[in-house]
């Protein structure tokens, strides 16, 4: 063993966070042992081992362990991963980003769908005059999305709109007068 190296007792260790306390040879205050000081051990330490480490004082004056060895375990070329650390697969990515593409296609379609089909009805540029007796213009009429004949003001609107609007719902019997018992059946 070189000079520089020294032996000391592992007092206490986490292994859940990766670190514990070597008992110094020396007598002095325990030092700061990390998990990653003992890369190539083919097991984790354990309180009551031996560790062979060099001291190492950082800037702030603190002690701790490096190039640690557990004595009477072997090195091996690397580390044993440990079994509760999952490691992410990010191969899989692509499926995902399909699966949500889909998603939102599909929502999408069906929004649009449902949408279309429950759309009033748009106004439409037909629009004709009623008469009055004398032969003026009293009221133009226009196709504004109205379908039922609760939704009429008149028999002549009623008529301009099963002539000239699409989707109409005021002939139920299809004789052609609309709003018979509303309007237009006096």
């Amino acid at each position: 063993m070189n000079s520089n190296y020294q032996k000391g007792k592992l007092k206490r260790w986490n292994d859940d966070k990766g670190f514990g306390f070597v008992s110094s040879s020396g007598g002095e205050n325990d030092v700061f042992i990390h998990v990653s000081a003992l890369k190539r051990m083919a097991r984790r330490p354990t309180v009551g081992d031996i560790i062979v480490y060099q001291l190492h004082t950082d800037n702030d004056g603190r002690k701790r362990a490096v190039n640690a060895k557990i004595e009477g375990v072997p090195e091996v070329e690397s580390r044993p991963v440990r079994k509760n650390i999952k490691k992410q697969d990010k191969s899989n990515w692509f499926p995902k980003v399909i699966s949500i593409a889909l998603v939102v296609l599909i929502g999408s379609i069906v929004y649009n769908k449902f949408v279309t089909q429950n759309k009033p009805h748009e106004k439409s540029t037909v629009s004709a005059p009623s008469f009055t007796a004398e032969g003026k213009s009293k009221k133009n009429y226009s196709c504004a999305g109205k379908i039922y004949c609760s939704d009429m003001t008149s028999c002549d609107e009623a008529k301009f709109y099963l002539r000239n609007c699409p989707g109409t719902k005021m002939d139920g019997d299809g004789d052609g007068i609309p709003c018979e018992s509303q309007w237009c059946g006096w």
